[in-house]
């Protein structure tokens, strides 16, 4: 009998196999981990490597250009620019996801987080207005972290099929 070929022998090689393939997914992820700041880059060279194909960015309007300021209303030019943004999702099922990015200073009666919150929910409820199901809008945000000194942005994506809609 050949050493290793028994029970035990497959037992050990499975072992070893199942710790190879272990060390192998930390490795990943302390690399994915240890790259920092360029996630994103890594992310998109991982994906093209099995094929996937790239998203274009969603586009981002500047709060500042949508409302009066200081203030969650909507300017008419501002309502125009969103009603004009979300054309593209108006006859498709998809859910759309804003998302608000950053924060504007403020000296008014909303504090920044207040502010960048009430927003948001200004956009949807345009598109409420427009004609959107609110079953299919979903608010992320805002998300102060991500903010880079430039003051809110906010940002409309197609996000898959709305599951609540009939």
């Amino acid at each position: 009998m050949i050493a290793g070929s028994g029970p035990s022998g497959r037992r050990a090689r499975l072992a070893i196999s199942f710790a190879d393939l272990a060390l192998l997914l930390l490795g990943f992820f302390v690399l994915l981990q240890a790259s920092g700041g360029r996630r994103e880059d890594m992310l998109k060279g991982i994906g093209s490597q099995f094929g996937a194909k790239p998203v274009p960015a969603a586009p981002e309007m500047r709060a500042a250009e949508l409302f009066q300021p200081g203030e969650a209303l909507l300017s008419e030019a501002g309502k125009a620019r969103v009603l004009a943004a979300s054309r593209p999702f108006m006859d498709s099922v998809d859910t759309i996801e804003i998302a608000s990015i950053g924060q504007d200073a403020t000296a008014g009666r909303f504090d920044e987080w207040d502010l960048a919150a009430a927003r948001l929910g200004a956009v949807a409820r345009a598109l409420v207005s427009a004609g959107v199901d609110e079953r299919r809008i979903v608010l992320r945000g805002p998300d102060q972290a991500a903010g880079d000194g430039t003051g809110q942005r906010i940002r409309m994506v197609a996000r898959g099929h709305a599951s609540a809609v009939k």
